[in-house]
């Protein structure tokens, strides 16, 4: 007997809805419309993985250990493993407890970076291994008493920064002879005595020595740094005249010799410094006319020819002063400016006199016994002073007063006089 047609049409249809639902267990289709989301991890927290023994280093100079101090904004780190390694630090407003020790400098002497800020604490013999491996050494306002000696031994830094510290040494020479890979150097405000080097090292781009006692003339060879950019020897006693070779360190865009007792004329071989943005020859005993060719430097935003005993007419246009940043030129006595250049009522303070038809300062006008608001101020402007004639304030208070008084008293009359009048 078979079995009834509809019968088998229901157990076939069975059939095939459970054979899709099998399909669709075993090969699921993503949607299109969403994507799995990946797993939740959670980051561990950092643990530093410094090197034991410079992490007891860093305690040892009160650095904060709690956290890596790889991540720290005072240190920075090699990869190594498994402990990295020191290779910057920076040690700052140390408190009064803070001593190095020389256990603690062996155990950092991967560094190749140090800098001490704010540190006035008492040096110490550097390990060689140390003192070898530092290219980079900061000392502001740090270590008392540093001798020539102790940073001679420095030898491989290609930058050192030494500022408002203290060094005992012959002069820069000690320094810096040793040191082959200099780029940039420092010193400034050290009480550093002496002369300068003859012998510079061709590689540097970067000399201050400001602010110290270095004495004698400006050596001929430091001109023949021909990749230096920045020459700063202002506020010293440096004496004689500027080198006249000075126009061939062509890449040069600061200098600064202000303060010291230069004497002589300006350099013609200035003019080959195409790319000077910075002159400061203020303060000194330099004579001479200013010459043409400085109007010429068409980058120069800062120029101090101050305090010096330049003579003649200043050969300089309002366009050319306008477009300074800074201009000092007074306290010149023999220098004048032309009043046709630069106008009677210039707008520039310029602090020297206006020429007379001969080129020779006038002479100024005789003091007068009048107080400051009279018309004396119209004299000052002719000497390069940016005020203005001070406009006119009216008749004094004396008459002023004078004159209320005088109403006050005929007024007085008049109503006695009516009053009388009235009571009669």
């Amino acid at each position: 007997m078979s079995p009834d047609p509809p019968l088998l049409l229901l157990l076939l249809l069975l059939f095939l809805l459970l054979s899709a639902t099998n399909a669709a267990v075993i090969s699921p289709t993503p949607s299109p419309t969403s994507s799995p989301k990946p797993p939740k991890t959670t980051t561990p927290i950092s643990k530093s993985t410094l090197d034991p023994k410079q992490l007891r280093a860093l305690q040892s100079l009160n650095i904060p250990t709690t956290k890596n101090p790889c991540t720290s904004t005072t240190a920075t780190c090699d990869t190594s493993t498994p402990f990295s390694h020191l290779l910057s630090l920076t040690l700052s407003n140390c408190s009064d407890d803070v001593a190095l020790s020389l256990t603690a400098l062996k155990s950092l002497s991967t560094l190749t970076s140090l800098k001490f800020i704010n540190c006035p604490i008492s040096p110490i013999h550097f390990p060689s291994e140390l003192a070898l491996n530092l290219h980079s050494f900061t000392c502001i306002n740090s270590l008392k008493k540093l001798t020539g000696v102790w940073l001679s031994r420095l030898q491989n830094v290609t930058e050192l920064t030494v500022s408002k510290t203290s060094i005992t040494a012959s002069g820069p020479s000690i320094i810096l002879n040793g040191m082959k890979f200099l780029d940039s150097v420092t010193m400034s405000n050290t009480n550093l005595s002496g002369f300068l080097p003859k012998h510079w090292h061709p590689n540097l781009t970067f000399v201050d020595l400001s602010s110290n006692n270095l004495k004698g003339k400006i050596p001929i060879s430091i001109t023949r740094l021909e990749n230096l950019l920045h020459l700063n020897l202002s506020s010293n006693s440096l004496n004689e005249t500027i080198p006249t070779t000075i126009g061939d360190m062509g890449s040069l865009k600061n200098l600064s010799l202000a303060s010291n007792s230069l004497s002589g004329s300006i350099p013609e071989s200035l003019t080959s410094l195409v790319g000077l943005m910075h002159l400061d020859l203020g303060s000194n005993q330099l004579n001479g006319t200013i010459p043409d060719f400085i109007r010429d430097m068409k980058i120069l935003k800062y120029l101090n020819l101050e305090k010096n005993n330049f003579h003649g007419v200043l050969p300089f246009n309002v366009s050319f002063i306008k477009g300074l940043e800074v201009f000092k030129v007074g306290e010149n006595s023999n220098l004048c400016y032309n009043r046709t250049t630069l106008g009677s009522k210039s707008k520039v303070k310029l602090g020297i006199a206006p020429c007379d038809k001969h080129g020779l300062p006038l002479s100024p006008p005789p003091a007068k016994e009048l107080s400051s608001d009279d018309d004396s101020s119209a004299a000052d402007d002719d000497y390069g002073n940016v005020d203005e004639k001070k406009p006119h304030h009216g008749p004094s208070k004396i008459v002023l007063g004078v004159a209320i008084g005088l109403s006050s008293i005929v007024f007085l009359i008049v109503f006695l006089v009516l009053l009388s009048k009235c009571c009669k």
